[in-house]
């Protein structure tokens, strides 16, 4: 039996609203919705939500990051051009609709690196106009567009931390060797060595912020631990205090007051986030929180006073929607649902599980099954299905509970959808991260194969009718999955995945220059010969003549991570040896696709490319296309629809 189909269109257009923020006054409510298709800032009195106005004009692409200015007086977004990830920063007065570029240098990399409700009309930024490869520090006035060098950055920091009266106290530099990253603290004009972070700690320890005194800092460390716990560091004499701390994954997440900088809970990730209050100035709320959403909810935005918050709600079948939670009166009021016609439609249950792989390492992972075959409701179809193993990007990153529009989509046209946290995501200690060091289509590779084993012998995949899909490191698995095991999987989607690890590292974007070091010790270091050998014997590209299954590749033409020709090396190789491919670009495009109607023609390619492949229904292409930039450069006479 056929579910009803699940219109692309809800899943993947514009929400209705989403982000919303409340300024720090109370006053106001923000949010993003969209205006003439593309996603804008709205803005309404708290207390008369019916009185709405768009205040920005994006015509392109969309705003997806914004903020309000300490001051309540301006909000701060941040747009780049076609995806170059060039960001600017904008200043909009909403009063006036004025909006204001106060970072406007072409090719230039900006981005906010601090506000402060001591200097509330000011924040601080990153640029990178004088040197390509490093940030030097400004002060920019929101109200003038006065900029200040804060710091010219001629000894190439990687980073900086300040407190909250903007007094620079730390900055950070990436050395060559062996991978250590050195925390100085300043003195006087100078610095001095602090603290050491060995490579082995890099991705899973990080200064947070200083409290409210300037004197002690927060932060994430596993110097001491497998998992990362949070401590407090005293910046006098670099003396720690143990604040919280999980035996099943990484502190991921903080709740602090928004003026004292206290902490008042923290959070644990392994299947699910897990909170823990620490502070009783809000447990009382909490408790309301925890009872009114025992699903996933997220304290999103505060006042100043701490006397309103912003609420956002969501779990697997529940898209999203935002409350209003006034703390006086412990009382919540809906704002509104992010998707509400999706909210109609049968959204399925995403099953959190974990796959041992062939060494021993337990991969977490998140398994949705198509909701007519699941009869028994234990995750289980009552026979194997065609699955789809969606791989996520990074590789340094992770799959997380929730709502998820790419489950929900693949899962409604009748494939089990199975996402595994394999060696290298982040959130599970620094042994799961260090274990993929140098295993680019090695053992990482290893755990997608065991986790595809796992769900044919669990009854849950049809061993002929496994697809591999992914983003970036994803289409890197995607490929890798092609070339290396072609006798897997049966098709492949690449979505801005690497082919030539070569190209990749040499091609990198110039501001990631601090992070080169940590790129060569994990991937492969193309300065020696062992480590040249390594990324060319870990690229697809060179086993390009073994891919012998369908294969979809999509790709931005302004990628700054993986260029484009990362795609046309592999799809001319295929060309070469006479092996079918689809390849898309989109010209408006960079590492993704930000627009909605980019999203909706790749989303309907890959739609009927999986039908034909897995046997799943499909909505027809009909009219998805449109307003899109959509380039199908080879193989359209491959997919229904596309001719």
């Amino acid at each position: 039996m056929s579910m009803p189909l699940i219109p692309r269109e809800e899943l993947f257009g514009n929400p209705e609203k989403a982000s919303s923020q409340i300024s720090p006054d109370g006053k106001f409510l923000s949010w993003l919705a969209p205006k003439d298709g593309v996603l804008n800032i709205w803005l309404a009195p708290l207390d008369n939500l019916e009185d709405a106005s768009c205040i920005t004009k994006d015509a392109l692409r969309g705003i997806r990051m914004y903020m309000w200015a300490k001051s309540s007086d301006y909000l701060l977004y941040m747009q780049d051009s076609a995806g170059d990830e060039n960001w600017h920063i904008h200043a909009v007065d909403p009063k006036t609709g004025e909006d204001r570029d106060l970072t406007d240098i072409d090719g230039v990399n900006a981005h906010i690196m601090g506000l402060s409700w001591n200097e509330p009309d000011s924040f601080l930024v990153g640029l990178n106009d004088r040197d390509a490869s490093w940030h030097d520090v400004y002060k920019i006035n929101i109200i003038t567009g006065d900029k200040e060098l804060v710091i010219l950055n001629e000894d190439e920091y990687s980073g900086f931390t300040f407190d909250a009266d903007y007094n620079l106290k730390l900055a950070e530099k990436s050395l060559d060797v062996e991978g250590i990253k050195i925390v100085y603290k300043r003195v006087g004009e100078g610095w001095e060595e602090f603290l050491r972070i060995g490579h082995e700690d890099q991705l899973t320890t990080h200064i947070y912020r200083f409290d409210k005194s300037g004197e002690s800092f927060y932060m994430i460390d596993s110097r001491e631990n497998d998992k990362a716990a949070l401590v407090l560091v005293s910046l006098a004499d670099g003396s720690q205090q143990l604040l919280a701390q999980s035996d099943k994954a990484d502190i991921s997440d903080l709740l602090m007051n928004p003026t004292t900088y206290e902490l008042e809970a923290w959070a644990a990730d392994y299947l699910k986030p897990e909170w823990h209050v620490v502070s009783d100035s809000v447990k009382d709320d909490i408790a309301i929180l925890d009872k009114e959403f025992p699903g996933e909810y997220s304290i999103t935005s505060r006042t100043k006073a701490d006397d309103l918050w912003i609420i956002s709600v969501s779990d697997a079948q529940n898209p999203g929607a935002a409350w209003l939670y006034q703390r006086g009166s412990q009382t919540l009021s809906k704002l509104y649902s992010a998707r509400p016609d999706l909210e109609k439609q049968p959204l399925l249950p995403m099953h959190g599980i974990v796959v041992t792989a062939r060494d021993g390492l337990e991969l977490p992972g998140y398994l949705t099954v198509p909701g007519n075959s699941d009869v028994s409701a234990d995750m289980k179809p009552s026979s194997p299905v065609p699955m789809v193993l969606l791989v996520h990007g990074g590789p340094w990153a992770r799959d997380h509970y929730g709502f998820n529009g790419t489950h929900q989509w693949l899962a409604n046209r009748g494939y089990a959808v199975l996402s595994i946290n394999f060696r290298g995501s982040t959130g599970f200690g620094k042994a799961f991260v260090n274990a993929a060091d140098g295993e680019w289509s090695g053992k990482m590779h290893d755990d997608l194969i065991d986790t595809v084993d796992w769900a044919v012998e669990q009854g849950i995949a049809d061993k002929d009718k496994v697809a591999i899909m992914g983003g970036s490191y994803g289409g890197y698995a995607a490929l890798a999955g092609l070339t290396y095991t072609p006798e897997v999987f049966c098709c492949g989607v690449d979505i801005v995945g690497p082919s030539n690890l070569e190209t990749l590292l040499e091609t990198i974007p110039p501001y990631w220059k601090a992070f080169y070091e940590q790129l060569a010790r994990r991937v492969g270091d193309p300065r020696t010969e062992q480590g040249l050998q390594q990324l060319k014997d870990c690229s697809p590209l060179h086993k390009a003549d073994k891919i012998t299954k369908p294969l979809l590749i999509g790709q931005g033409a302004n990628d700054p991570r993986v260029k484009q020709a990362e795609a046309d090396q592999i799809v001319d190789a295929m060309k070469a040896n006479n092996l079918p491919v689809t390849y898309i670009v989109y010209p408006d495009e960079g590492h993704g696709w930000a627009r909605p109607e980019n999203r909706l023609s790749f989303n309907a390619v890959t739609e009927a490319f999986l039908a034909a492949n897995l046997g799943g229904q499909a909505e027809p292409v009909g009219n998805a296309f449109e307003g899109s930039s959509i380039d199908i450069r080879e193989g359209k006479e491959g997919i229904d629809g596309l001719g």
